[in-house]
């Protein structure tokens, strides 16, 4: 059934009152005045600014009452013609015990006719004696063919308003962007869209990040995510060659608007290896090699001291990652969220949490890629390893030799040093058992020595500062081998 005819079948069947949470008074209003076409009633709204009115159909008559809501309460019980009433400013009375026993006798229909009350607000909650009265309807969000209509009424809006100069669409790009104003009500659609027209009287590739970055910040309301502005490409990863490929495999099927008949959209990959091998860039590159944003999830945001907030916290978090789809989630050291704990330490949150995750990642069916990093592997719980949870479970070792002449190319590159007078070979050799943060640390200290010495930066400086840095490898050998030896059995190798 559609949403007009879902509506109507409440007010049908005299429902006693329905509430709806939605910013979007204007779009309540006008939905009820197509409900009138299936079912009769009169139609009245109620503000705190213009007290009660009738509205239905093309009438909109003269305030009825002063805008008090006793006032207002009283009137609905006089009436003698069954009616349908929006309470738009409601919410705050409801902690009073006279409104709230006017309202219950109105809707248990004590000396009043059967009528319906609709409140309307941002987030309702019911006192305990109104919610067994009470039917929750949401909103369903727009269509693509709702978005694209309001997009080229915009469109056609900044044409009037500029001396009927049109705004330049660009064919192509249109559909991404209808697309992505996908899970946002009509009202927010249209604040972005009317944005990104404005700003430059375009419509064109330039206009889909600033799309993006204006719809999360929409979304995240909690503040639980974080959005990435800076992803990254695999041409800025060196190594890795087998998670670039089974990316690239998967890119077209992901981004796609249908799946190709048998195969389902990708889930999501889990990178485990040592610390500074760089698992982080990679989960930033997965991104870059998606064409896709990047949000990060912080478990260690969500826990809440109080009882049920963590659990609500990761079920928002979750859902506004929907909402951004198609999109790479980033759950960075995901061990220290959903480690192995004996469940009375924190009263079962930790495994209530889990359980949830657990769940979401195998029935969402929304286009979010995770990528989860991981270094302590045996601190994971079973349940997460288990083959289904991710569709495929990557090692980041030690670079090798090649990817570390590779990662000492990229960082000199990035600090704008001359690098054809190194030796790469030399360097990587120099570098036997670095990870690729550590490399970094190297390139970073030889440069403030160079500095110092008011040199520039040669390779017998950084030769000196590799052979003076002890690298985790020796510093932890026992569990970095530890680690190796586990994952060469259980795990594919991401290079």
């Amino acid at each position: 059934m559609s949403e007009l005819q879902d509506l109507s079948a409440l007010v049908r069947s005299n429902t006693p009152l329905i509430v709806i949470e939605t910013p979007d008074e204007a779009r309540v209003v006008d939905l009820f005045r197509h409900v009138l076409m299936n079912v009769w009633r009169a139609l009245y709204r109620w503000s705190i600014t213009e007290g009660m009115r009738r509205v239905d159909l093309d009438r909109e008559d003269a305030p009825e009452t002063a805008p008090d809501l006793s006032a207002a309460l009283h009137a609905i019980r006089e009436h003698d013609q069954r009616g349908i009433y929006l309470l738009l400013d409601a919410v705050p009375y409801l902690g009073y015990a006279s409104t709230r026993r006017m309202l219950r006798e109105i809707l248990e229909r004590r000396a009043s006719l059967e009528h319906t009350l609709v409140l309307v607000g941002n987030a309702v909650e019911l006192p305990a004696e109104l919610e067994p009265l009470a039917v929750r309807f949401s909103l369903r969000l727009p269509d693509e063919p709702a978005l694209l209509k309001m997009v080229k009424d915009e469109a056609a809006l900044y044409m009037r308003e500029n001396g009927g100069r049109r705004v330049e669409i660009d064919p192509a790009v249109l559909p991404a962007i209808v697309r992505n104003l996908s899970g946002l009500s009509l009202t927010e659609a249209r604040r972005i869209a009317r944005h990104l027209i404005y700003r430059d009287g375009a419509l064109g590739p330039h206009d889909l990040p600033e799309l993006t970055r204006l719809k999360f910040e929409l979304l995240n309301k909690s503040g639980l995510l974080h959005f990435e502005y800076e992803t990254a490409h695999f041409t800025d990863v060196a190594g890795l060659a087998r998670l670039k490929q089974w990316i690239d495999q998967r890119r077209e099927v992901f981004t796609g608007a249908e799946l190709p008949p048998g195969l389902d959209a990708p889930k999501g990959v889990l990178l485990l290896g040592v610390q500074g091998c760089g698992k982080s860039l990679a989960a930033k590159a997965v991104a870059g090699g998606f064409g896709v944003p990047l949000v990060r999830l912080d478990f260690g945001t969500l826990y809440n001291k109080f009882h049920g907030e963590t659990e609500k916290n990761l079920r928002e978090a979750l859902a506004s990652a929907e909402q951004v789809a198609p999109c790479v989630l980033w759950i960075d050291e995901l061990e220290k969220g959903l480690a192995s704990s004996d469940a009375s330490e924190d009263g079962g949150v930790s495994r209530r949490v889990l359980g949830y995750f657990l769940t979401w990642m195998s029935e969402r069916t929304a286009k979010v890629f995770v990528v989860a990093t991981a270094n302590a592997v045996q601190e994971l719980p079973p349940e997460l390893l288990r083959k289904g949870r991710f569709d495929e479970i990557f090692f980041v070792d030690l670079p090798g030799p090649a990817a570390r002449g590779e990662i000492f190319r990229l960082h000199l590159e990035k600090r704008r040093v001359e690098w054809g007078a190194f030796s790469l070979n030399a360097l990587s050799e120099a570098s036997a058992g670095f990870s690729g943060a550590e490399i970094e640390q190297a390139i970073v200290s030889a440069l403030f020595a160079a500095h110092a010495e008011k040199r520039p930066l040669d390779e017998a400086l950084l030769t000196h500062e590799l052979a003076s840095t002890r690298p985790l490898s020796v510093l932890m050998a026992e569990q970095v081998e530890a680690l190796r030896d586990w994952a060469r059995t259980r795990t594919v190798s991401a290079d």
